[in-house]
């Protein structure tokens, strides 16, 4: 079929980066990016923050409506029997260098353990929804061996009697994280799990339309999200914290940026144009973290840097700015940040196979023609 449209067809105007193109209908998130709202399946995200866990969120993301206890119970349970990997991933992470740029092997990770997954190619909904499971439940875990292979020492085995918030810092850290560690590990997931049509969901969204297999829809969700215009730009507030060292500093490295014409990673949204819900949440929680770990400087330069940003440029922070310095007190180094967002972000991803395939149509757009009209073949000796 021939999905390009010459030059001249009517309608044929390009939609450069398809922004605004609404793609399908979907039932699980709303992003009202004039009124600064971020809904999942009909909940505001700041009553989810202040109440909720990842894994009831999870849940919700999945089946649409919030657990009673029972359920909440079981499904917790479900999650954290799938944390434990395979002794074949564990051997192929072991087998990667140990300089590894973390999101490529996490990529390559997530597509070899389908390869230990006896449903992965299964197309039943109950084998769909258990490995949507598996796959949120042995994230984290992957995450964790990653950045523990890094620093040269062994993975560690989940621990079941922990949340999935507080697993995945014990796991990362090799210690039981404090309530407020925990709470910060579960707020970073519940405001990352889910933002509509983002890149890495429609990247997902696009591979699940041919029905591809789980793992290679979630890993080529990975490839979208590991490119810097998507999962990056916390990584880069954390050098911008680094390289100003003290709140003081913070007017002088605003006027530098704008004198080099440079961005202020962290500011402005693609989708917001007011305040981005997320960020707030975000903020008291560093610093919080900073004042019990007795270093308040980097939430200090980051409340400062957001007040001459947003004073300067009139733009406001969003959920990329405080996690930074949030996961700098976490104990997280800034090449992981990006694999904490995937840790999250699964649950979205999950949701939006699951229901892409119940009423699935393989998404085929046109492009528009730009090339040169049809023309003569000319042999090789009159070119």
């Amino acid at each position: 079929m021939n999905t390009a449209v010459a030059k001249g067809t009517p309608a044929s105007t390009a939609v450069k980066g398809l922004k605004g193109v609404i793609a399908a209908d979907s039932a699980i998130c709303l992003v009202d990016g004039l009124a600064g709202r971020l809904i999942y399946r009909g909940y505001n995200i700041h009553e989810l923050a202040e109440r909720s866990n990842f894994e009831e969120v999870c849940y919700l993301l999945l089946k649409g409506e919030l657990p009673n206890g029972r359920q909440f119970q079981e499904f917790s349970a479900r999650l954290a029997e799938h944390r434990r990997l395979p002794p074949g991933v564990v051997s192929f992470l072991k087998s990667l260098p140990r300089d590894m740029l973390p999101m490529a092997a996490l990529r390559s990770a997530v597509s070899v353990a389908g390869l230990y997954d006896p449903q992965s190619e299964e197309s039943t909904e109950e084998a769909s929804y258990q490995t949507a499971l598996r796959l949120i439940g042995a994230m984290s875990s992957l995450v964790a061996a990653i950045h523990r292979l890094r620093q040269g020492q062994d993975p560690l085995e989940p621990k079941r009697e922990l949340t999935h918030a507080g697993n995945f810092m014990y796991q990362l850290n090799g210690r039981v994280p404090t309530p407020d560690e925990t709470r910060a590990m579960d707020l970073i997931l519940i405001l990352h799990a889910e933002h509509g049509f983002n890149a890495s969901t429609f990247a997902a969204r696009v591979i699940s339309a041919t029905l591809s297999d789980w793992y290679s829809v979630i890993s080529g969700a990975i490839g979208a999200l590991k490119g810097p215009l998507h999962g990056g730009a916390n990584t880069e507030v954390l050098k911008a914290l680094m390289e100003i060292g003290q709140p003081a500093n913070v007017p002088a490295y605003v006027e530098a940026v704008r004198a080099r014409k440079g961005k202020f990673m962290g500011f402005g949204h693609a989708v917001y144009q007011v305040e981005d819900p997320r960020a707030r949440h975000l903020k008291e929680l560093s610093r919080r973290l900073g004042l019990e770990q007795g270093q308040p400087k980097w939430y200090e330069i980051s409340a400062e840097l957001e007040r001459v940003v947003k004073d300067t440029i009139h733009k406001n922070c969003n959920v990329d700015f405080y996690s930074a310095s949030l996961q700098h007190y976490m104990g997280i180094p800034a090449e992981l940040f990006t694999c904490i967002f995937a840790a999250s972000r699964v649950a979205g991803w999950c949701a939006h196979v699951l229901e892409q395939w119940a009423d699935n149509k393989i998404i085929r757009p046109s492009s528009n023609y730009t090339g040169p009209a049809e023309r003569a073949y000319p042999p090789i000796g009159k070119r």
